[in-house]
């Protein structure tokens, strides 16, 4: 382990002991976005569509395969988390991709 590893260990090891005895500590808390949610295959097709792009051309520009952008609007699979996320950025300001 290196010295500044084990240098933090110990000041988080100490910061726990004192909040565990109930002393107040200023700790940083970050509060994170809910996940996106799950988008209809209608949504995705009305999305490359206003995009005015076939399906290959979208695939590129989201960085997945045509056939993964293909089965997203059968809805025989749904888009991951990572590509979820581009989705609902690239419906709020499509031109995001394209500025890429």
């Amino acid at each position: 382990m290196s010295k500044k590893l084990i240098r933090d260990l110990a000041k988080a090891l100490k910061e726990a002991a004192s909040f565990e005895c109930g002393e107040k500590l200023n700790l940083r808390v970050t509060k994170l976005p809910p996940p996106p949610k799950p988008l209809k295959a209608r949504d995705i097709v009305q999305l490359r569509k206003n995009l005015n792009m076939s399906q290959a051309v979208f695939a590129g520009y989201i960085n997945v395969t045509p056939s993964t952008v293909r089965s997203w609007e059968q809805g025989l699979r749904q888009p991951g988390k990572a590509a979820l996320k581009l989705l609902h950025v690239a419906r709020k300001d499509p031109r995001v991709l394209t500025r890429v």
